[in-house]
């Protein structure tokens, strides 16, 4: 008896669907260790989501993993199968068990895109109100295909089409399996079967697994009781690949998109392509032709004004021939129009158009006016000068109402046919300026200037605090913007400090998760505290401890397997002794395709206190002095902010297998207005010792190598020359952008 009949005709694909996450294979986007959703089922704590991919993705398998895990009442609905009544039949179960027993119930509509905007509206009020956790699958475009309210209310996942590998894995473990595959049968999959049943499945899981059980099921043992299952029984189980294509969903749009910028771009092969496509799906062919003329005018244009009339050539053509014959015309007119010369000058005319809405009523001159009717009366066309009776058929003269005298709308192109008039147009605008000019058809217009009050210019003395946060904020989107943080990305906040990069990382991951370090315990009970305004499946995992410490934290938090796709952080080698052990614990802790983006401040390569006054109003040997005592703070083997080199940071890297693509040393100034507070933060007054370890102060730093009398002269002349004044403070910082080698 077959497999198949023991297990009373369930199809092997629904009897291998996965019950667990790490049962699930593909999707690590969304489905990998720490990744939100999966930390949400693994948590119980779902709230409304929608599954959005194409067939045999595992939308519905991940809706009954979350009915495997879940305490709520889990209710499935087919959107095909039902509809309001059976929707408020649900309904009024998911109230009752709220109500009385306090469950919740999570209602799964699969092709939800199925139900009408009414039949989605009776759900919206329940979903709104927490009654029921909606989890919908879709296979059209969620944006367009369900009612914005519930979008607008629910985590949108992508699905996208499963690797070959991730194939090959479904297929090997259908094999193993001894209860729900064919572990109890001997099969062997030829490797070249094997292949070819993954190609033609186009990533649907679901195809492999219907191509498997027939493959096995129709197959006679052999006198060894072993199914062979070759290249000729693969190619009989499934011959042809199936092409997502729906007239009105995403494939239909994104494709003629791709057709019609390829035609854009001058690529023939890409067009082709695109075009087999949508032939080989049964795209209207009268609608490809349309985009065609379309594009003839809009991208075409003048540079060959003939491509108009071959595509509609063609398009008659096709009417006459029809398919299959007619693909030869359609595809004339793609390799036409993707070898044709460019140009988009025609979009002039909306700017014309854009004139119009702007400039409101504008009179006809009165020399262009109707002769025919008001000549007499009011000397309508009057002064007109006929361009047949000048030489070249042309003169000078206004067009244009008053107001927009020496506009341009066109410009023409350098390209083909319209290379050719480009040099005429220009020359017949250069001369219609002269004579607007000289001839006094244009009058001059008075220029007025007027400069209204500056407050920003008032408020400059104040603006330091400002602009340091406008500052900080550049580095902010520099280091994330490097790193590439995709929506469903795992994101580690290296140093988090008052999360900077933390609460935006957050932001830019609604499908992933952010994790922080913070460098005490007391720092990470702040962050925590700030993370409460958010929902509890948003807030970032945070810890706190040395970042050499990394993995052991991670794992500590139940998350041993987890690596990153993105470590970003801000000075955070800047006080660290060993940087090469920090670099290695970042090394390990990054995912294999992951990004390191990290911004350090250099203070060796920064400002120096002396280069901010002119040192003529000192003795030249004190000068000598102060310079060689300022720069041995630079100089400090002790000191981890300046012991180290740009070449040392590259190393470090280096070593721990990582290859720096992007090293980028950047000067920054900022306007500091020195105060009282200022000078006295470098010239501190002698006070007790503090209880615990600070920097010494820029007095101390001096007073190791000068004479009281000397530091005194010194931050006198400092005071003298900077008190009140603003200046412009230099530091330097390294962008680090590092992956793996």
């Amino acid at each position: 008896m077959s497999q198949q009949n023991s297990k009373g005709y369930s199809p092997l694909a629904a009897r291998m669907r996965p019950r667990t996450l790490d049962e699930f294979v593909g999707q690590g986007h969304i489905a990998a260790p720490g990744r939100l959703l999966r930390r949400a089922i693994q948590a119980d704590r779902l709230s409304s989501i929608i599954f959005h991919g194409p067939p045999g993705t595992g939308k519905t398998t991940l809706a009954m993993v979350i009915a495997n895990t879940t305490r709520s009442r889990f209710i499935p609905l087919n959107a095909v199968l039902t509809g309001v009544k059976d929707l408020r039949e649900a309904i009024s179960g998911a109230r009752k068990r709220r109500d009385e027993r306090n469950r919740r119930t999570i209602l799964f509509v699969d092709e939800i895109h199925r139900w009408n905007k009414s039949q989605q509206d009776a759900l919206l009020p329940w979903v709104e109100n927490g009654t029921v956790i909606l989890v919908g699958a879709t296979t059209e475009n969620p944006y367009f295909s369900v009612n914005p309210p519930l979008v607008s209310r629910s985590r949108i996942f992508r699905l996208e089409p499963l690797g070959p590998e991730d194939l090959r894995m479904i297929a090997f473990q259908t094999l193993a399996d001894p209860e729900r595959g064919y572990g109890k049968l001997k099969v062997q999959l030829d490797p070249d079967a094997l292949d070819h049943l993954v190609n033609v499945a186009g990533g649907d899981a679901r195809s492999v697994l219907n191509a498997l059980e027939l493959a096995v099921e129709t197959t006679p043992p052999d006198d060894h009781g072993a199914v062979l299952v070759d290249m000729a029984v693969a190619e009989e189980s499934i011959q042809r690949r199936s092409v997502l294509y729906d007239r009105d969903g995403d494939a239909h749009y994104d494709t003629i998109s791709a057709f019609i910028k390829s035609l854009r771009g001058s690529d023939p092969d890409a067009a082709l392509y695109w075009l087999a496509k949508m032939v080989y799906a049964g795209e209207d062919p009268r609608f490809m032709f349309r985009r065609m003329l379309i594009l003839a005018g809009e991208d075409v244009g003048l540079a060959d004004p003939h491509a108009i009339g071959v595509v509609t050539a063609c398009a008659d053509a096709f009417d006459r021939v029809g398919l299959p014959e007619g693909r030869f015309h359609l595809a004339e007119a793609a390799l036409y129009l993707a070898t044709a010369p460019k140009s988009n000058s025609a979009l002039a005319f909306f700017d014309a158009l854009h004139a119009v809405e702007k400039e409101g009523k504008t009179e006809v001159p009165s020399h262009l006016k109707d002769a025919s009717r008001d000549k007499k009366g009011f000397g309508h066309g009057e002064g007109y000068l006929y361009p047949h009776a000048y030489r070249d058929h042309w003169t000078a003269q206004q067009y244009l109402p008053d107001a927009l005298q020496g506009k341009v709308f066109y410009h023409p192109s350098g390209q083909g046919y319209e290379k050719g008039i480009s040099l005429a147009v220009n020359q017949r605008r250069e001369a219609q300026l002269a004579a607007m000019v000289e001839g006094g058809i244009a009058a001059p217009r008075e220029v007025l200037t007027f400069s209204p009050e500056d407050r920003a210019r008032d408020r400059w003395l104040q603006r330091t605090i400002n602009q340091n946060g406008t500052n900080l904020a550049r580095i902010r989107d520099r280091i994330l913007a490097a790193a590439e943080i995709e929506r469903h990305g795992i994101v580690l906040d290296l140093k988090a400090g008052t999360g900077l990069l933390t609460w935006e990382a957050v932001r830019r991951t609604p499908e992933g998760s952010v994790w922080a370090l913070a460098e005490d315990e007391q720092t990470a009970t702040g962050l925590r505290a700030q993370a409460l305004r958010l929902n509890v499946m948003d807030r970032p995992v945070i810890m706190a401890g040395p970042l050499e410490k990394i993995r052991e934290l991670v794992s500590s938090e139940g998350e041993g397997r987890v690596r990153f796709d993105a470590l970003v952080g801000r000075n955070v080698l800047l006080s660290i002794h060993d940087k090469d052990a920090a670099v290695e614990a970042m090394a390990q802790m990054l995912a294999p395709d992951g990004i390191i983006s990290m911004v350090e401040g250099f203070p060796r390569g920064g400002q120096r206190i002396y280069d901010l006054v002119d040192p003529e109003g000192l003795d030249g040997n004190l000068v000598k002095k102060w310079v060689a005592a300022e720069e041995t703070i630079y100089e400090d083997s002790t000191d981890p902010m300046v012991n180290w080199t740009q070449d040392d940071l590259t190393c470090a890297f280096d070593r721990a297998g990582l290859l720096t693509g992007h090293f980028h040393v950047e000067e920054t100034a900022i306007e500091i207005l020195v105060t009282d507070p200022v000078l006295s933060r470098w010239f501190p007054e002698t006070h007790e010792p503090p209880d615990t370890p600070v920097r010494p102060s820029y007095r101390e730093r001096l007073a190791a190598l000068l004479t009281p009398d000397q530091v005194e002269q010194i931050r006198r002349y400092l005071t003298q020359e900077l008190a009140g004044k603003q200046i412009r403070w230099i530091t330097e910082s390294i962008h680090v952008v590092a992956n793996r080698k």
